[in-house]
């Protein structure tokens, strides 16, 4: 039986992404034309040529604007969660802030797709130390799964010393949550992340294959792996930023999709809470 891994979908547009945070304000993002609508669903028409189901983490914002995707990605089979609402870094605001943005864009999309919504992402990752009330809001809420802990040292995420691979985490509140970290690799004294977004368009498809296979085969752990509608759309308008943040966002968005392509033939998946459900938790 193949090893069962996670696939993933942070459904926003390129305008919300943290690296044009600086040169395009909350209040600008309706004058840039959208194209997560039409990005969303050719991943969709992707995955069900494969016959492959994903967690689609929605943005607020993206499911009150456009509420025939969020019905298309629940009546394709997969499963819904949220991504918050303004795609706000959450370390940049306060607890209050983060339960008004979360609860929200939680209920937003459970109207629209008429089932309870019980898994989150944070937007960027930014889930921190800086942020160790983000747990027991989310519980308070109604979460029971979270992908929100990068296990990496990065400028703008990231909690280096967390758990590589999916654990409980006990809430104060009396609840749990079942966290899912985006995969790394243990390379020289440091966790490598692998096999999502940047990464994924970073490095080439063996090496990424490669990575997957190890934690398949050696650690005997599922992999997690998730991107972006823009991450496959290479014709997006073009942000005037910064040289890196350009970097980070344009590098190698002609080969995504094949990739992606080719993971989806060569692994397993399944949706985020299903592949948690396959086995013990740390």
């Amino acid at each position: 039986m193949a090893f069962l891994n996670a696939m993933t979908v942070d459904v926003e547009d390129y305008f919300h992404v943290q690296a044009f945070a600086s040169v395009i304000g909350r209040g600008d993002w309706e004058r840039y034309p959208s194209r997560v609508e039409r990005n969303t669903l050719r991943l969709l028409e992707m995955f069900a040529r494969m016959e492959v189901r994903a967690t689609f983490f929605v943005l607020g914002w993206v499911a009150e604007r456009f509420p025939g995707l969020v019905q298309a990605v629940c009546k394709a089979g997969h499963r819904i969660g949220c991504h918050g609402y303004e795609h706000r870094m959450i370390y940049e605001g306060n607890e209050t802030d983060f339960r008004i943005d979360v609860r929200r864009a939680k209920q937003i999309i459970e109207d629209i797709a008429g089932i309870p919504v019980t898994s989150f992402r944070a937007p960027s990752y930014s889930i921190t130390s800086r942020t160790p009330w983000a747990f027991e809001v989310l519980g308070e809420e109604g979460f029971e799964y979270d992908s929100s802990i990068f296990p990496i040292i990065h400028d703008n995420y990231g909690i280096s010393d967390a758990p590589r691979f999916p654990y409980v985490r006990q809430l104060k509140c009396g609840r749990q949550i079942r966290e899912f970290p985006p995969s790394t690799l243990r390379l020289l004294g440091s966790n490598v992340p692998v096999a999502g977004g940047g990464y994924l368009r970073l490095f080439p498809y063996k090496l990424t294959a490669w990575a997957i296979h190890r934690l398949n085969k050696i650690e005997r752990q599922p992999a997690m792996v998730y991107l972006h509608p823009w991450e496959i759309d290479p014709d997006q308008p073009r942000i005037s930023a910064s040289w890196f943040s350009r970097f980070r966002h344009y590098n190698n968005l002609d080969s995504t999709e094949t990739k992606c392509l080719k993971l989806l033939e060569e692994f397993s998946w399944a949706p985020m809470e299903e592949v948690l459900s396959q086995g013990p938790l740390q």
